[in-house]
């Protein structure tokens, strides 16, 4: 049997994802925000920070119905949505794309680099398994970016977000299929 609770790609707007990560886990819902290390410079010292990877992007782990309920009243928590039969639906990711692609995210020794939607044109790659290593299983396309000098390894969560990391031992990659 399926499970009612699905990750629900959406957007908190205005840079306010933490403050709605914070309100949904108070009502026990699991949240996930992308998250990556930068160097700022706050009052003229330099910072190490942890901030969004993509801004007003956060993945909600919930039941449709208990999602509605929690956004009821807040404004700036909105569902990212895909055009299908001229309707808006909301974009939904699956249990494993999201397991995989938190595991790349939170692994802090992985170094990565996060794309809007658009920016990366993933039909140009090799849809790819890496076997060893950090990245043991997970899939992705092996894509060459621009400005970039090594292929890259790339993850996308539909429509939402892309993340990229150098691939450095290439006999750990299998071509699963052409795209």
């Amino acid at each position: 049997m399926e499970s009612p609770y699905q990750w629900f790609a959406m957007r908190a707007t205005y840079k306010r994802e933490l403050l709605a990560r914070d309100y949904l886990v108070e009502r026990g819902i699991d949240v996930f925000v992308p998250l990556r290390k930068v160097v700022k410079k706050v009052r003229g010292i330099k910072r190490k920070l942890t901030v969004p990877a993509i801004n007003s992007l956060i993945f909600v782990h919930a039941r449709k119905e208990e999602l509605q309920e929690a956004k009821f009243g807040v404004d700036y928590l909105q569902y990212l949505t895909r055009k299908l039969d001229g309707r808006s639906i909301p974009i939904i990711v699956p249990d494993r794309q999201m397991e995989q692609f938190r595991q790349v995210v939170e692994d802090d020794t992985i170094d990565k680099t996060f794309y809007a939607p658009g920016e990366l044109d993933l039909a140009k790659g090799t849809k790819v398994r890496v076997h060893g290593g950090p990245m043991d299983g997970i899939e992705g396309v092996l894509l060459k970016v621009k400005g970039k000098r090594a292929r890259q390894f790339t993850m996308e969560v539909e429509g939402t977000i892309a993340m990229s990391t150098k691939v450095e031992n290439f006999h750990l990659v299998e071509v699963v299929e052409l795209i």
